[in-house]
């Protein structure tokens, strides 16, 4: 939230209770639609040491073909929770693209976000919720835009 209000970016914040680790229920806790809250994965790279973080809509899958291709990588693998917390240093559930900026992360936004007027990501910690412009989040992240999600049928 620093970081948003040194930048002058605009941000509403959303709080819920900090037990919820799935981002579908954290959109039903904080009242806002599944499309517009996204969780943040880490994906590591085999041939690169360093992973990606990829942010698509909670309520859609990762399709890793489209991924890999989209990396220019021949393979690629979502990361156990407890490698993902390791690398990030954050908790699952409260990995934040945001939270990791100083360590120069590559961060990939499904194209779904990039087409959203507002996007909703973790600030860094299970329990809130930030909301703020998606083309404002795209230029500070320098966001690598693909078409990674799959829609999940219920």
């Amino acid at each position: 939230m620093r970081l948003l209000e040194a930048r002058a970016i605009p941000y509403e914040t959303h709080n819920y209770d900090p037990t919820i680790r799935d981002a579908e229920a954290v959109a039903r806790a904080v009242g806002l639609p599944a499309a517009e809250v996204f969780k943040t994965l880490v994906v590591e790279r085999p041939a690169k040491k360093k992973p990606v973080l990829v942010m698509l809509p909670c309520d859609c899958t990762l399709n890793m073909k489209r991924l890999a291709k989209a990396l220019g990588e021949k393979k690629v693998a979502l990361a156990p929770h407890a490698a993902a917390e390791r690398l990030t240093g954050l908790q699952v559930g409260g990995i934040s693209a945001l939270a990791l900026m100083q360590k120069q992360w590559d961060v990939c936004l499904d194209v779904r976000g990039s087409t959203s007027a507002h996007i909703v990501i973790s600030a860094g910690q299970r329990g809130t919720q930030l909301r703020l412009e998606a083309s404002a989040l795209i230029k500070l992240l320098n966001c690598r835009i693909v078409d990674v999600a799959d829609q999940t049928t219920e």
